[in-house]
């Protein structure tokens, strides 16, 4: 799992939670179901069954693979609409396309992150490159979908695309942990993504044995998603596996900790901490569109039908 790292984290600026943070209890710990997207890659659904409460603003989120594919087997999506939220396409390991119908897009690998506003609406398209195609190989990555508020669910369509030797390295006071930090903010270190739902969206590597108790906005929810390893949530200490959402309650800290021992194929406790601002309006979901009422929901799909979200282009070099 290469991401992002560096030899010695005790290089890195460190960031701890105030002693007198109030710690976020764990509510619950739930178990993603697999299942398969697209033309058939094999993803995690990692919110399956969390109430939307404690989501909010994010709407759903899949981790794809871990997979090592043989020859001919790597896939990815077909063109397909979206509108009224941003996808957050984040690859650890391997390789990916993206264009869209607005022109953004290009190939992002070990690290790098696509961040994709729909706004009012276009078509995109997700697939390996042919060279991956031909060889196989390894493809591990996640695919988070942030919600809009409703006077930006109409806003023109932007693209961003994040380099992950861009990302924000910090790490904890004992230099444990190497943490991520794709947008948003932690402890007033910036992360390079753009957001207009304020939020923030870390991968930490935590060390057997370590633990990190992060300084966490009051006015965010909190959520911790296993990529792999395994290990525990909370002052509660909940014990937390590949495949598992750690949902917390109020408070000004969180925390995650690394068991002593993991398997050989994860050394570390490698997890997706997540935080954002809660949108608190009506959400209207169904397939690519995210929208506030029924009636913009059915508008939506009119519009993709008469070809308003835009078009596929006739070369499009996937």
């Amino acid at each position: 799992m290469p991401a992002v790292t560096v030899e010695n984290p005790l290089t890195l600026p460190r960031v701890t939670a105030p002693v007198d943070a109030q710690p976020r209890p764990v509510l619950a710990v739930t178990t993603a179901p697999t299942g398969f997207e697209g033309e058939g890659f094999p993803v995690r659904r990692a919110f399956a069954g969390i109430n939307y409460k404690y989501l909010d603003p994010f709407i759903m989120m899949d981790q794809m693979g871990e997979v090592d594919y043989a020859p001919g087997e790597p896939k990815g999506t077909p063109w397909h609409p979206h509108r009224g939220f941003e996808t957050v396409t984040y690859i650890i390991d391997g390789i990916f396309d993206h264009q869209d119908s607005q022109g953004g897009g290009g190939t992002i690998t070990n690290g790098d992150t696509q961040w994709m506003t729909a706004g009012s609406g276009l078509l995109h398209i997700e697939a390996p490159p042919e060279s991956l195609v031909m060889s196989g190989g390894l493809f591990h990555g996640l695919q988070l979908w942030v919600n809009l508020p409703a006077k930006d669910k109409m806003m023109a369509p932007r693209y961003q695309d994040i380099r992950g030797g861009n990302v924000q390295l910090l790490t904890t006071p004992d230099g444990g942990a190497l943490l991520r930090v794709i947008a948003g903010g932690l402890d007033g270190h910036a992360g390079p993504g753009i957001t207009h739902t304020p939020i923030t969206m870390i991968h930490a590597t935590v060390a057997p044995g370590a633990e990190v108790t992060l300084p966490w906005r009051e006015d965010f929810n909190g959520l911790a998603y296993v990529l792999a390893g395994k290990g525990s949530v909370g002052a509660e200490r909940r014990p937390i596996h590949l495949g598992q959402t750690a949902v917390f309650g109020d408070g000004g800290s969180l925390t995650v900790r690394a068991d002593e021992k993991q398997d050989s194929h994860t050394p570390d406790l490698e997890v997706v901490l997540l935080g954002g601002q809660p949108i608190r309006e009506p959400m209207a979901h169904y397939g690519p569109f995210v929208m506030n009422t029924r009636e913009e929901l059915q508008r939506a799909f009119e519009d993709f039908q008469k070809g308003r979200l835009g078009t596929v282009p006739a070369v499009h070099g996937m």
